[in-house]
């Protein structure tokens, strides 16, 4: 599995046979005593403090396994730009509702009756989003745990934002309780994994990470987990010299049916502005600019007026999180552009 892995980019690393702890390797990383960029494991070639020795090398790889065949393997997220949603199923006290879902009122009329893990708050994230369950996603890798949870694999897009780990009872950075995030900073234990208390077992469906939906981009940024260095404008290149040099016949007209389309969809972030908070805001956006993006690709709309367009929208809406705002339309534009909308469409 880690030769596996390691051929299709995603760096690995050894785990102490039998746990799902990485292996140390010199007795000065067995104590805890020196930081990973100081290790002198790195430079000859040796496992040391995790993923951070984390690497793609076949060679290396085999050599690490034939050292100690009982390795399980490890997967570096941030490198790999995964981003796993790891639900837990642990016993605990059900938390007062406000930290249920970071950032979203429960209303007391919610039955909460049976919530108990990570599956339920997952469920109901996906619910008030009215976006498919990811635990029911069989377009992805999805890996049952031995202590009962799931780890749901997804691949981030190269050009977006990077996202940063997280436990899902962090009273600061989290996505929903007994949901932790596995990103920048993080590994995920490999499926086929067996430790003394199981063995990690890929569910039926898909064997690889799909990509990150665009409504679980959204959430992560909303909710702290964008890394400080993600991009925040959309990067040029052959296609938005293209997109900001229409010169085909009829652009006057394809920019009027583009703006129709658009426009109603602006206005429902503007309109959020009414509501702080359950107007699905970060949901408006995202479709906004998604949809902005496909029609700038197909040549109905200019990108950059569009971008201005939705972020004026954005920061009426939402003035205190410029930051955030500019996350989400940027992620939008891009995952967009990736499928021109014609007008005969419809997003």
């Amino acid at each position: 599995m880690a030769v596996w892995l390691a051929r299709r980019g995603h760096p690995v690393h050894p785990l102490a046979p039998g746990t799902k702890t990485p292996a140390p390797n010199c007795p000065d990383c067995r104590g805890g005593q020196h930081p990973p960029q100081e290790c002198p494991c790195h430079a000859l070639g040796r496992w040391c403090h995790g993923f951070h020795a984390a690497t793609t090398d076949v060679p290396t790889v085999l050599r690490w396994w034939e050292a100690e065949p009982g390795f399980g393997a490890g997967v570096s997220c941030g490198p790999a730009r995964l981003v796993v949603i790891d639900v837990d199923a642990h016993p605990a006290p059900l938390p007062e509702r406000g930290r249920l879902l970071p950032g979203i009122p429960v209303d007391d009329r919610v039955d909460l009756t049976g919530l108990r893990s990570g599956f339920d708050t997952l469920a109901l994230l996906a619910a008030y989003r009215s976006r498919p369950n990811p635990c029911e996603d069989t377009s992805t890798l999805r890996v049952r745990t031995p202590s009962g949870g799931m780890h749901i694999w997804y691949r981030a897009a190269k050009d977006g934002p990077r996202f940063r780990s997280s436990s899902g009872s962090s009273p600061k950075v989290a996505l929903a309780w007994q949901v932790d995030v596995r990103a920048v900073g993080g590994y995920i234990v490999a499926p086929a994994t067996r430790t003394s208390a199981g063995v990690y077992e890929a569910l039926p469906g898909a064997r690889l990470p799909a990509p990150l939906p665009l409504w679980l981009t959204a959430e992560l940024a909303r909710t702290g987990h964008s890394v400080e260095d993600a991009p925040s404008k959309p990067s040029g290149g052959p296609v938005a010299a293209r997109q900001r040099a229409p010169h085909a016949r009829g652009l006057q007209g394809r920019e009027r049916a583009g703006e129709r389309v658009l426009a109603p969809l602006v206005d429902e972030v503007r309109a959020c502005a009414a509501r702080p908070a359950g107007a699905a805001f970060s949901e408006k956006l995202n479709r906004a600019a998604f949809t902005a993006g496909g029609l700038a690709a197909a040549g109905h709309l200019d990108p950059e007026e569009c971008r201005r367009l939705l972020l004026e929208a954005a920061d009426h809406a939402r003035p205190h999180q410029p930051r955030r705002n500019c996350l989400i339309v940027d992620t939008g534009l891009r995952a967009g552009s990736n499928r021109p909308i014609h007008t005969e469409e419809r997003p």
